[in-house]
Order: structure tokens, then sequence, then C-alpha cells
């Protein structure tokens, strides 16, 4: 397979915009394009640690421990919660650490170093931001690193930073585990869905993965920007590590926008656009958003799964009742290039592909 026709990165593109870690290193005043007047007005209620659910991998997965409540609270939280934590998933602390050091140093590197590995104009893979397609938008509050990950012909190593010199191998090891994690939890969610577990991994079998690195610097105004607007993902699943221990990730809930405060070591995972299509709305894609610090800097790995970019995205069988699929068949392909464009962006990434509105 050729990496053009099936890297989902190469369907998007993204305007270059200032660099952000600077502009807070700065006296100017903040550019009136990352002032977001919705942020002061938004109803927010913070949730205690164990309110986001909570899954234990080990019990899922160890003969010995084996709990069905435990599938049951899986299945609950991809329905109700569209998000949730997962403990015990096997990925050694030292794998955790040194994904989490790696990141710190990069973005502590002078910006002519880090520009070294910036986007190309038009591109979304690199040290850059993306979803910028216009240059009258609001913009985020954020510099982020993306690459490609899985398949590995995909990876364009010019946009690899080399410097810590351990980041690609540890990137490496980290993204090859939290694959094999969501392999894991690909099988779990079908027995959980009553869908054949095969089909399910027959669909993921050449997944994608790709990851975006996030710096979200402090703001004297931070109640006045966002770090990622609010959206819901474009994936199936989404993996995310926190880096540091400043909180910024807010999911809506009831129309309450809720701060998560992850457990140490703890994965937050989230279930995507795709794999809303896939069960036909059983599990949800939550609309989700990054808020500012005031003084802390934050630091946040996200990793991206999506099938080939051949498949369609339809709903298994098994979850189509009488009222019919909810959504339209469209390739991941069709769909890739209309999400990185902008057009299935936002609270709504959904409304544009419902049969019935």
């Amino acid at each position: 397979m050729s990496s053009k026709s099936t890297n989902p990165l190469e369907l998007g593109r993204s305007l270059s915009v200032p660099n952000v870690q600077e502009l807070a290193q700065s006296d100017d005043q903040i550019p009136e394009r990352y002032f977001r007047p919705e942020v002061d007005v938004a109803p927010l209620a913070s949730i205690d640690e164990d309110e986001l659910p909570v899954i234990d991998l080990m019990k899922l997965l160890n003969p010995e421990l084996i709990d069905k409540d435990e599938l049951f609270r899986l299945g609950s939280a991809c329905k109700e919660w569209g998000f949730f934590q997962l403990i015990n998933h096997g990925i050694p602390e030292e794998v955790i650490e040194k994904t989490k050091n790696d990141i710190k140093k990069f973005f502590k590197l002078p910006l002519k170093e880090k520009e070294a590995f910036k986007q190309i104009p038009g591109h979304i893979e690199g040290y850059g931001q993306i979803f910028v397609h216009s240059e009258e938008q609001k913009l985020d509050w954020a510099d982020v690193l993306t690459l490609n990950i899985q398949p590995s012909q995909n990876r364009d190593m010019r946009f690899w930073p080399s410097n810590p010199t351990t980041f690609r191998d540890t990137l490496d090891t980290y993204t090859l585990k939290i694959g094999k994690v969501v392999d894991c939890i690909y099988g779990l969610m079908a027995e959980d869905l009553g869908v054949d577990p095969q089909d399910m991994l027959n669909i993921f079998r050449d997944q994608l993965q790709s990851v975006r690195i996030n710096y979200y610097p402090p703001c004297k105004q931070a109640n006045k920007v966002l770090g990622l607007s609010p959206r819901s993902d474009g994936s199936a699943l989404t993996v995310l590590l926190q880096a540091n221990d400043v909180h910024g990730l807010q999911i809506k809930k009831n129309d309450k926008w809720l701060l998560v405060k992850p457990k140490p070591s703890a994965l937050i995972i989230n279930i995507g656009d795709i794999m809303e299509i896939m069960t036909n709305g059983k599990y949800k894609s939550i609309e989700h958003k990054a808020i500012i610090n005031m003084e802390d800097e934050r630091l946040s790995i996200a990793t991206f799964h999506f099938p080939s970019i051949d498949v369609l995205l339809r709903p298994f069988p098994e979850l189509v009742n009488s009222d019919g699929e909810l959504y339209k068949t469209i390739s991941a392909k069709e769909y890739a290039m209309e999400y990185f464009a902008g057009k299935l962006n936002g609270k709504n990434a959904l409304e544009s592909m419902k049969l019935r509105k």
C-alpha cells in the first residue's frame, strides 16, 4: 500500500499560524483571534476522579480476576459517557514516564529547533496547528505535533523529532503498546455489543494510528481562550495520556462541561465518530474541549485509531433494529476528507451524517 493512498493526514489541510508558546512568553497583547467570548458563559461542573467511569483492564482479561460486571461497566461507559479511564492497562510505568519526559523535553527546545519539524504549508503532519481553514477563524491557544504512526510506511521521518535523542524510540514503543491495548478493547466492545469479535477485528486489521502531541501554554487571560475548540473526534477510538499534573480536558454531559481529573498513569479513552456510526449510535462520540491554566503549562498526547480508509463505514448488522441505520454509509476516506477539511468539526460533527434529523 502506498502512503499516499492510506494516510488520512494527507487528506487534510491547515493554514500556518503564530507559535503560541512564543506568544505566551512575550509581553505582547493576546491577538484578537484567540479571544473566545463563549468561554466565560459555559456552565462548568467539576467531577471527582471516581465519577468518570474507571475500567480495570485486568478484570476483563486475567482469567483469575474475570469480573462480568466490569464488562457491563465498560458498555455503560461507552453508551452513557463516551469516555472512561482505563487502569491496569499493562503498559509499564517506565514506558509511560519516558513518553511524558520526552514530550516535555521537546517542547522545552528553542523555537528554532522545534521548527525544524514544522508543518509544510497546507498540510497537517508536523509541528504547528491543525483545523485552521481560514484567516478569520478563531484560534486555539496551543501548539501541536501531529505524526502518522501506523502503518509504518506512512511515517514521514522529516517530522519526527531527533531531539531528545530517545524521542523516536520512545514514541514507537509507547504507540505500539497503545495499539495492543486498543485491540483488546475492540474485542471487549464486540462482546458487550453482541457483535462477532472477528468482524470487529477485521474492520481494524489494517488500522491507521496517528498522534497529536499537545502543548497548552499558560495564559494570563486563561478565561478568555481555549486550548482546543469543542469537537468530537473523527476516529474510532482515541487514547489520551496526560503528560503532567495540570488538568484541562472537559467533556460535555447533560449540557454541562465536566472537568476530567485522571488517575495517575490512567489512560483516558473516548469513543470517536466512526465507532458511533459502526455501533448505530449505541456508543456515543462526545463533544470535548481543553481549557487553559493561568499559571501552568499543560501537556498531553492523544493517539487516534482509524480503520483503513478503504473501509465502508456502516453499522454492524446485529446493531440495526427496526428503525434501520441511523447514519448514511460513507467510506472512511471520504469521511476523513470531510473531517479534516473542517466540514464535520464542532458540536454537530455527526449531524450531517444522520439519515433522520
